[in-house]
């Protein structure tokens, strides 16, 4: 079977299963299936790890990473400053308030993109706008951030460029090098978004 139809089978299903959690009560306001299937192909939902690594570098405050592997896996390593809330929890009261900051934008993260893409599906499903996943994941942090690969004299100028940037993030992130950095993580103020509050008793 093609690995989409998999793929798509299984975010069709998390969605079921996430929906399905809140109440009317609760329940924040969805999309349409039809309009997300629609922003699903379109590729502006994906940030490189060279935006993610300028980002990081010069401390953006609008940036929340959101790791959503297992927490073991984070305590093993994580990007500075991310915030980790496994995907089978993403949708749990506690979480879902992290979301929908004005002004926040929220970058998943996982090994690589899959578990990544299912939790921008369920949270675009939702209605949570300014969504994104780190193409790749940190299997392609490692490759074109921590271990940038020299190109060849023919690739050009913004190979060279590229290049440059990426030894200059890895020195930054790894502390190696000639160059001082600081390599501290960058912090990250994350505020809930308020709740509304029911008045007890009627009218």
């Amino acid at each position: 079977m093609n690995r989409n139809y998999i793929y798509l089978t299984v975010l069709m299903l998390l969605l079921a299963a996430g929906t399905i959690i809140f109440t009317n009560e609760n329940e924040p306001e969805q999309i349409e299936p039809e309009e997300l299937l629609q922003e699903m192909v379109q590729p502006t939902r994906y940030i490189s790890t060279d935006e993610v690594a300028e980002l990081i570098i010069h401390g953006d405050p609008n940036l929340m990473l959101v790791d959503v592997r297992p927490e073991l896996e984070y305590q093993e390593f994580a990007l500075p400053g991310s915030l980790n809330i496994p995907l089978e929890t993403i949708v749990e009261e506690a979480n879902i308030s992290y979301f929908g900051i004005p002004g926040i934008d929220y970058v998943f993260v996982s090994n690589d993109d899959i578990a990544a893409d299912q939790a921008w599906v369920l949270m675009k499903r939702l209605g949570f706008e300014s969504t994104y996943v780190m193409k790749g994941g940190l299997n392609a942090w490692m490759e074109t951030i921590i271990d940038p690969q020299e190109p060849r004299d023919v690739d050009g100028n913004a190979a060279q460029e590229l290049y440059s940037f990426r030894k200059g993030a890895q020195q930054y992130f790894t502390g190696s090098g000639n160059v001082e950095t600081e390599t501290s993580k960058v912090t990250i103020d994350v505020q809930r978004r308020k709740k509304t509050e029911v008045a007890s008793g009627g009218c």
